[in-house]
C-alpha cells in the first residue's frame, strides 16, 4: 500500500511535465501574435482583443529592471488613502527561464556583496531570501525572445487595495475577475518603459462609512491599477554617501564585504542625476536639465501660484552653481503622467482635504531618483481660504471674493508645490527652519498674522516667499558638481560648516512631533524664534480676530449656521503654537553632531525657558480666554435642512443647538494633554533629578493644579468652563497615572490625585449646587481609580534589557524613503 501511494505520487507530478512535453515545441512568436496589437518599447506588449489577454515579448533574461504598481485612478477619501496617481513601492526584478516557465524575481537588495568575488556574493545571495513574484508559462519563442501571458498578473489586486481596505475598517472585500479587465486606452510602451493598466473590481457586502461617502454602489469598487516595467538607469550616476546633518532622505543596505573595520550599513542619498557641461566653471549650464510637468487638470488662478512656487528650486540651483538646470512647465495632452520620462505635479481631489505628497521612483541600487511624483490635493487651498476668512470677517458691504483671502490662499499653494517637489528632489523636512528666518521650504509653515497699528488683522506676510537659504545649502550640497581633482568630502563638509555659522541647520520628523520629542525650536506649523512668546502673540491675535468676528464672516444667502465652518480654525488658530511651546517644558537643545564637527551635542532648555513656557500654556487654559463671545452665540442656529453634521464641525453634547462649552474643553485636553505626555513627564523628573534648578514634575503638576482648579470666574458661564477643564485636568492625571511607563511618573501622578480627590471631597459640601455636584463627581471618579483593584491577569510591566547574547551591534537598516503626510 505504501508503494501504492508513492507511485500515485510520482505519477501525479509528472502528469503536468507530461503535458507540456507532449505538447511540442512552442510556437514562433511572429505566428502566435497574428492578429493582435503590438505595442513595441522597453518590454513589448500585445493585446488579444478576441480573448481580452495582454502578453508580454521578454528579452534578454537575468536583466535587472524595475517593477513599480501604482494606482491612476483612486477612491477619493483622505481617511482610505488610496488616492489617484499614488505609487508602490520600487523593485528590482529580472526574469528568469526555467524550462517552459518564466520566473519574475526580485532580489534581495538589502543585503549585498558589493566588492567581492563571485563566491562572496553567492554567500550574501544564498544566505537571505529572495522573492519569485510570479510564474509564466511560455506560450511562444523565436530569436532568444518568448511571449508569456501575463493577464492573471496584471488582473491582481497588486496594489493591496484589500488590505488598505481591511486596515482602515471599510470592509472585507474581494476581487470579482467578472467586473476586472485591461485598461487598454492606458496600456502603452515606450523606450524606457513599458505600462500596462487594469480595471479593477472589489465586491463587499458590509461597506465602512468612508467607503459610501465617496463610492456610488459602496458594494462594488472600480479603481485602476497599473505595472510598470522600467529601464533601470544607464552607468555613469556617483552615489553621494548620507550625512545626517544636510537634510536627504536616501537608501541603505547592508554591505557583507565591507571591511570589519567599516560600517557594515552603507547609506546615500536620493537625488536626481545632474552634471554641469563644464564641472570646472563656477557657473554652467546642465548636461541635460531637471523638468517637472504640472497636470493641465489644475484650474487659474491656481495652476500660476503651482508654477511659480515650484520654480522657486531654480533659485537653489542657480545658488549651486548651475543655469538652467531646473524647468516647470504644463503636461502635453499627448503625455501620460505616468510615463517614467516624466517628472510630474498632479492634482488630486477627494471629498475631504489632505495630505499631499512628494513621492517618486527611485533606483533602489544606488539611491538615484528616476522620476518625481507629486501628489498635490486639491482641498488643501480652500482650507486656508476658510482660515482667512475667520480671520478677517470680509463680507460685510459687499459679497465679493476677499482678495486678501485669495491672495493668502495662493501664497500658502505656492509654498505647498515647492515644499512637495523639494521631497522629489530628494530633501527631507527640516523643522528647525521656522526659526531660522523661514529659512526653507521643507518646514511646514503656520500663516504668520500680525495685528496692524489700528488692531486690524494683517496677513501680507502669511507666508513667505521664494526658497530659503537652508534650501540653497542643501541642493548646493546634495548636487554640486565639483571641478575635477576637488576632495568632495571636505569640500561638503565645508558647505555644512558654513551653514552653521550662519545659523542654519537642519532637524527633521523625529525631533518635531508634538508627543516623543523635545527640540525647543523643532516644530510643525510654528513661527518665531522663541515658541512661548510667539503663543502669547498668537493668542492676542485669536482674541482680537474672535472679537470681530460675526455674519460678515460668511456670504449673504448663506446659512448661518455655517459660521460654525468658518469658526472652529479660528476659535483653534493656536493648536500649533501651543503644540511648539510645551516642547520646552523639559526641553532639550540637540543637534546631529558628528565627532569633530564642533557642534555641542545636548544641553537643557534653562530653567527661565522652562518657567516661561509653562505660565504662556497656563495661560490659554483660563476661562475667559476659552469663552466665546456672548454675541456670537446668538448668531449660530441648529443646522438647516441639506446641511448635515460633518467632522469639520466641534463636537457637542446639546444635540442640534451649537455647544457653547466642549470647544473649550477640546482646547484645554489640547494643553493639558500635551502638557502632561508621559515621556515629558518622564523628563522633568530625569532634568530635576540631574539638575535641581530645572523644574521638576512636582512643580509643573503643582503649577497645573493651581492654575484650573479654585480660580475666580466671572460669572456662570465661565463657571462652567471653568469645571469643563478641571475634568480635562483630572481625567488626563488619572490616564497618566494608570499608564506612564516610568514608576515614579505612575507614584506622582497618583500622589497628586489622592490630593486633588481629599480636597474635592472635603469642598464638596460648599458653593453652588453645581460646584457640589461637579466636586463629588470627581472625588469618586479618584477615588474609584486609586482604589482598583489588582488584576492578576494583567501583567506588570518590567523593564526588559537589550539582548545580550550573542554580542553584537544591531543596525535597524536606516530608514526608508518616506512621502509627505503633514
Amino acid at each position: 500500500m505504501r508503494n501504492l501511494r508513492g507511485l500515485l505520487l510520482l505519477v501525479g507530478l509528472l502528469i503536468p511535465w507530461v503535458g507540456l512535453l507532449g505538447q511540442g515545441a512552442p510556437p514562433d512568436i511572429g505566428e502566435r501574435t497574428r492578429g493582435m496589437q503590438r505595442m513595441d518599447g522597453f518590454v513589448p506588449v500585445y493585446w488579444e482583443a478576441s480573448t481580452g489577454k495582454i502578453f508580454l515579448e521578454v528579452t534578454p533574461f537575468e536583466r535587472d529592471l524595475l517593477y513599480v504598481v501604482s494606482l491612476p485612478a483612486g477612491i477619493g477619501s483622505n481617511d482610505i488613502g488610496l488616492d489617484r496617481g499614488q505609487l508602490g513601492g520600487e523593485r528590482i526584478v529580472r526574469f528568469q527561464r526555467v524550462g517552459p516557465r518564466v520566473l519574475l524575481t526580485e532580489p534581495n537588495q538589502r543585503y549585498r556583496a558589493e566588492s567581492g568575488s563571485a563566491a562572496e556574493r553567492r554567500a550574501v545571495e544564498e544566505s537571505f531570501a529572495a522573492s519569485v513574484l510570479w510564474g509564466f508559462r511560455v506560450e511562444a519563442e523565436g530569436n532568444g525572445r518568448v511571449l508569456v501571458d501575463a493577464t492573471d498578473f496584471v488582473l491582481r489586486d497588486a496594489h493591496g487595495v484589500i488590505g488598505t481596505l481591511q486596515r482602515t475598517r471599510q470592509g472585507t472585500y474581494r476581487l470579482d475577475p467578472a467586473r476586472s479587465a485591461v485598461y487598454l486606452p492606458r496600456t502603452r510602451a515606450f523606450p524606457r518603459n513599458s505600462e500596462v493598466e487594469v480595471t479593477l473590481t472589489f465586491t463587499g457586502d458590509q461597506p465602512g462609512n468612508w467607503v459610501r461617502d465617496v463610492v456610488p454602489t459602496p458594494e462594488a469598487i472600480t479603481v485602476r491599477q497599473r505595472h510598470s516595467f522600467v529601464q533601470l538607469p544607464p552607468p555613469g550616476y556617483t552615489p553621494r554617501a548620507h550625512d545626517p546633518r544636510a537634510g536627504y532622505s536616501g537608501i541603505s543596505y547592508a554591505d557583507y564585504t565591507s571591511p570589519i573595520t567599516a560600517p557594515l550599513t552603507q547609506r546615500f542619498i536620493s537625488r536626481h542625476r545632474l552634471a554641469k557641461r563644464d564641472p570646472a566653471a563656477a557657473v554652467s549650464d546642465p548636461v541635460a536639465p531637471i523638468v517637472y510637468y504640472l497636470d493641465p487638470g489644475v484650474p487659474e488662478p491656481v495652476r500660476s501660484a503651482l508654477l511659480d512656487g515650484a520654480r522657486w528650486w531654480d533659485q537653489a540651483f542657480e545658488a549651486a552653481g548651475y543655469r538652467n538646470a531646473f524647468r516647470v512647465e504644463i503636461l502635453p495632452d499627448t503625455a501620460d503622467p505616468l510615463d517614467v520620462r516624466y517628472n510630474v505635479i498632479q492634482w488630486v481631489h477627494r471629498a475631504t482635504r489632505g495630505w499631499s505628497y512628494g513621492a517618486s521612483v527611485t533606483d533602489p541600487r544606488t539611491g538615484e531618483i528616476i522620476k518625481g511624483h507629486v501628489s498635490l490635493g486639491s482641498l488643501r487651498v480652500r482650507q486656508d481660504y476658510l482660515l482667512a476668512e475667520g480671520l478677517l470677517s470680509p463680507y460685510g458691504r459687499t459679497d465679493a471674493p476677499s482678495a486678501e483671502a485669495e491672495a493668502m490662499a495662493l501664497a500658502r499653494i505656492r509654498q505647498l508645490s515647492a515644499h512637495e517637489v523639494g521631497h522629489t528632489l530628494g530633501l527631507a523636512h527640516n523643522y528647525v527652519a521656522s526659526a531660522q528666518g523661514r529659512a526653507s521650504v521643507m518646514d511646514y509653515p503656520h500663516p504668520l498674522v500680525r495685528l496692524g497699528a489700528n488692531g486690524r488683522i494683517d496677513l501680507s506676510d502669511a507666508y513667505a516667499t521664494g526658497i530659503g537659504e537652508w534650501d540653497k545649502v542643501a541642493i548646493t550640497w546634495g548636487y554640486q558638481d565639483f571641478p575635477p581633482g576637488t576632495d568632495e568630502r571636505v569640500a561638503l563638509q565645508n558647505l555644512l560648516t558654513r551653514a552653521r555659522e550662519r545659523g542654519f541647520t537642519f532637524l527633521t520628523d523625529q525631533d518635531a512631533r508634538p508627543t516623543g520629542s523635545a527640540h525647543p525650536q523643532a516644530h510643525l506649523w510654528d513661527n518665531g524664534v522663541n515658541a512661548a512668546e510667539e503663543l502669547v502673540r498668537v493668542m492676542a491675535v485669536r482674541q482680537a480676530a474672535l472679537q470681530q468676528f460675526g455674519e460678515t464672516a460668511i456670504r449673504t444667502g448663506m446659512p448661518m449656521a455655517t459660521l460654525e465652518e468658518v469658526l472652529v480654525p479660528l476659535y483653534l488658530h493656536h493648536r500649533y503654537q501651543v503644540e511648539a511651546t510645551v516642547k520646552l517644558v523639559a526641553g532639550q537643545w540637540y543637534t546631529y553632531a558628528m565627532r569633530g564637527d564642533g557642534q555641542e551635542p545636548l544641553r537643557a532648555v534653562a530653567a527661565d525657558a522652562q518657567e516661561g513656557a509653562l505660565a504662556a500654556l497656563l495661560g490659554t487654559l483660563r476661562p475667559s480666554v476659552l469663552a466665546m463671545p456672548r454675541p456670537l452665540l446668538a448668531l449660530i442656529p441648529p443646522r438647516p435642512s441639506g446641511y448635515g453634521r460633518h467632522r469639520e464641525l466641534f463636537d457637542r453634547t446639546t444635540g442640534p443647538v451649537f455647544d457653547a462649552i466642549t470647544p473649550a474643553a477640546g482646547a484645554a485636553d489640547l494643553v493639558v494633554g500635551l502638557l502632561l505626555d508621559q515621556a515629558r513627564a518622564a523628563r522633568l523628573v530625569q532634568q530635576h533629578a540631574l539638575d535641581p534648578s530645572l523644574p521638576s514634575l512636582e512643580s509643573v503638576l503643582e503649577r497645573l493644579v493651581a492654575a484650573t482648579i479654585g480660580i475666580p470666574v466671572q460669572d456662570g458661564y465661565e463657571a462652567e468652563l471653568s469645571r469643563a477643564i478641571q475634568r480635562v485636568v483630572v481625567d488626563r492625571l488619572i490616564e497618566l497615572a494608570a499608564t506612564a511607563t516610568m514608576p515614579q511618573v505612575r507614584a506622582m501622578a497618583a500622589h497628586r490625585l489622592d490630593g486633588l480627590g481629599l480636597r474635592f471631597a472635603r469642598e464638596s459640601a460648599d458653593g453652588a449646587e453645581a460646584d457640589r455636584a461637579h466636586r463629588t463627581l470627581l472625588a469618586a471618579d479618584i477615588g474609584r481609580f486609586l482604589a482598583r483593584e489588582y488584576d492578576p491577569s494583567r501583567p506588570t510591566r518590567t523593564v526588559q534589557n537589550p539582548p545580550g547574547s550573542p554580542i553584537g551591534d544591531l543596525d535597524d537598516g536606516w530608514w526608508p524613503a518616506m512621502p509627505e503626510r503633514p
